[in-house]
């Protein structure tokens, strides 16, 4: 853990935090609403002899007894699919409504993106890109189980995006789900902190400021973009963000969490951030018993 060591003085209760990263990862699915409801998967989980817990503030995710729920006939059908608790907070945020077009800058392996298409009823245009040809196969594949027919598929670099094969000039929403330092996902992971580190953070920081550049540019005039990541140095996340505010058009925007969350923080390491980054929030394995996280709203002004 001594990757972490150095966000001491930003994380409350850092013996706490710490412990929390020792502790098992709760097995937490959604419900597909595409293709069935809390209700009848509930049952079927049942009939299998797995037990399920609904979390009150959003019925499709259920926290399962079983550390493999893939091996469920309800995952075989695309009635669930495996997504941690704090990763299902970006999308539900972004709020995408039926027959709106929106873009998923990195939507590998799909969690996210297929997510979207479920909280637009499938009905609209969800564009789920990824740079990496290699990781697309896994999306395409989860967007088939899960009935998916509202998302195009796209194999582009996210930082300079061409619409012009879709047809479109502009998007309603984007959701830059950013590659990161999965600092957020060591409870699952242990590995993830081999490469994390101040160097890292920063190099990575270049790429992720320039996607979501990119997205606001993208999203219409009123638009709303999401930005995150499962990682908690402030150069990937406050940083990224400042960084926008000062380039575009986009303002920061206050959300309601329904996760228990800390404000962005507004300097780090001799940097200073705009006071705006207090209203992006950011998740922590001790206050939510799930991964880390950092989710940030911003509107794109009209």
């Amino acid at each position: 853990m001594e990757p972490l060591q150095r966000y001491e003085p930003l994380i409350p209760d850092f013996d706490g935090f710490l412990d929390a990263l020792h502790e098992p990862l709760p097995t937490t699915v959604r419900v597909n609403t595409i293709r069935a409801t809390p209700e009848r998967v509930v049952q079927a989980l049942q009939d299998e002899g797995i037990e399920t817990t609904r979390r009150a503030h959003d019925e499709t995710l259920l926290e399962v007894d079983t550390d493999k729920p893939g091996n469920t006939w309800p995952y075989v059908h695309g009635w669930i699919h495996g997504q941690e608790e704090v990763s299902t907070l970006p999308p539900r945020i972004l709020d995408p409504q039926p027959g709106e077009t929106v873009w998923a800058a990195a939507a590998a392996p799909g969690g996210k993106a297929t997510q979207l298409a479920a909280l637009m009823n499938d009905q609209g245009l969800v564009i789920g890109n990824d740079d990496n040809l290699g990781r697309l196969s896994a999306l395409r594949a989860n967007a088939d189980r899960l009935g998916v027919t509202s998302m195009a598929v796209t194999n582009q670099d996210a930082r300079n995006y061409s619409f012009n094969p879709l047809g479109l000039e502009s998007v309603d929403r984007a959701l830059v789900d950013a590659p990161c330092t999965c600092e957020g996902t060591v409870r699952k992971n242990p590995d993830a902190l081999d490469e994390a580190g101040p160097g890292a953070s920063r190099g990575l920081a270049n790429i992720q400021r320039d996607i979501l550049e990119r997205a606001v540019q993208a999203t219409r005039p009123g638009g709303t973009v999401v930005y995150s990541t499962c990682t908690f140095a402030p150069e990937e996340n406050e940083a990224v963000v400042d960084a926008i505010l000062d380039s575009t058009d986009a303002a920061a925007i206050d959300f309601e969490s329904p996760l228990p969350a800390e404000p962005g923080v507004t300097a780090w390491e001799g940097a200073e951030y705009d006071p705006a980054v207090t209203k992006t929030k950011r998740y922590y394995p001790h206050q939510t018993d799930t991964g880390g996280f950092y989710v940030a709203k911003l509107a794109v002004k009209s």
